[in-house]
């Protein structure tokens, strides 16, 4: 049940980063594995913190793998933003 939990997280973690669209935004389903990848590193790290654990629902582990997750993709678009800026055109 708390594997089903982290990748529920990672689901709103997904879900809330579609609805805040960004010059950095990545396609979808590149975004969405990110999201469930990096809840199921959160939910694993939640477990070795003895949040809970891949059995059991504990609500700590569910909003550690959800934060953890929105972090992770927020940083992918903040690197994709910023790959974008430099490979832009120069004007002089």
């Amino acid at each position: 049940m708390g594997l089903l939990l982290w990748i529920v997280s990672g689901l709103l973690a997904f879900g809330m980063a579609r609805s805040l669209r960004s010059g950095g935004a990545l396609p979808w389903p590149i975004e969405l594995a990110i999201a469930i990848a990096a809840a199921m590193l959160f939910g694993f790290i939640a477990t070795a913190f003895d949040f809970g654990g891949w059995k059991e629902l504990e609500w700590r582990a569910g909003l550690f793998a959800l934060f953890g997750s929105a972090a992770l993709i927020a940083l992918a678009r903040v690197a994709n933003l910023a790959l974008v800026w430099y490979r832009r055109p120069q004007r002089r």
